[in-house]
């Protein structure tokens, strides 16, 4: 960033925050089973939930370069989880504007329906960037795409176990796996404003390496790391681009569970504290 000017778009806040060496993404999986046990206070799903995040992101906003909330995991409780959900959302942005805010909810339609998702994820909620799915296309992905200011992260090569069902398949004349067609693309004709990202998880350290080949320094959201068993060192060393940069290494549940008594806030910045300083000791 230039003088004072605060950064506004997605990825130079990001960039903002991978300056400062922060790569740790923490992922908002909340599960209102498993806490329970330290908002009993709280008397209502929409309050715990919130109240959870709210001191989760006081204890972890100077040490991460994003949050990403999974829609999936709001929605499953209805009104209230989606309140929740918009609460988190607006006080992450009010209290920590700097901070990008991810949300995993791995959109894609025909054009006309991908409108409505693009208005209630970045004018409604107000989020900096969305995980969509790259199966209908460039086309049907360009209300997406018109986008300049936010980030758009498609899904290449995912991080569970059955991903290479199809994003392994080999296809086209030269027969490369689908995840590698899938990024080739976005890096040569869907970046054209500069605000694509990819999603590969680091429990594919060989292929993370090959799309970070083909993509130069676009931004890459890995997840993986900790609860799904990715290695923290192949990670960086596959993922990182020709600045060292270049990664959103989200971790969830072994940051936000990492204590499930009332210590929760400590263990998770300790958690965070922890991430982020192996991933920069294999940085170099």
């Amino acid at each position: 960033m230039q003088g004072n000017v605060a950064p506004s778009t997605f990825l130079e806040k990001l960039t903002a925050r991978w300056q400062q060496k922060h790569f740790v993404c923490v992922g908002r999986d909340v599960d209102y089973e498993l806490l329970r046990a330290i908002a009993t206070e709280q008397r209502t799903i929409e309050d715990a939930i919130f109240v959870f995040n709210r001191v989760v992101i006081d204890a972890t906003a100077n040490l991460v370069c994003a949050y990403k909330p999974n829609s999936a995991f709001y929605e499953r409780y209805g009104e209230a989880g989606i309140r929740a959900l918009s609460r988190t959302i607006s006080y992450s942005r009010n209290s920590f504007p700097h901070i990008p805010i991810i949300l995993d909810a791995k959109r894609a339609d025909i054009g006309s329906t991908n409108i409505g998702y693009v208005l209630s994820a970045f004018d409604e909620l107000g989020v900096d960037a969305i995980t969509v799915h790259p199966y209908l296309g460039k086309e049907a992905l360009a209300p997406f795409l018109e986008r300049k200011d936010k980030g758009i992260i498609v899904l290449a090569k995912t991080s569970n176990p059955g991903s290479g069902e199809f994003q392994d398949l080999l296809v086209g004349e030269d027969h490369v796996p689908l995840y590698q067609v899938v990024a080739r693309n976005v890096a040569q004709y869907w970046n054209k404003n500069g605000n694509c990202g990819l999603v590969v998880g680091a429990t594919y350290p060989a292929e993370l390496r090959r799309v970070r080949e083909l993509v130069g320094d676009m931004p890459l959201l890995i997840p993986g790391i900790g609860a799904q068993g990715g290695d923290v060192a192949a990670t960086v060393a596959a993922g990182r681009d020709s600045r060292g940069w270049g990664m959103i290494i989200s971790a969830s549940r072994s940051v936000i569970y990492a204590s499930r008594k009332a210590d929760f806030a400590q263990a998770a910045y300790l958690a965070v504290v922890r991430l982020r300083d192996e991933i920069n000791a294999y940085r170099g």
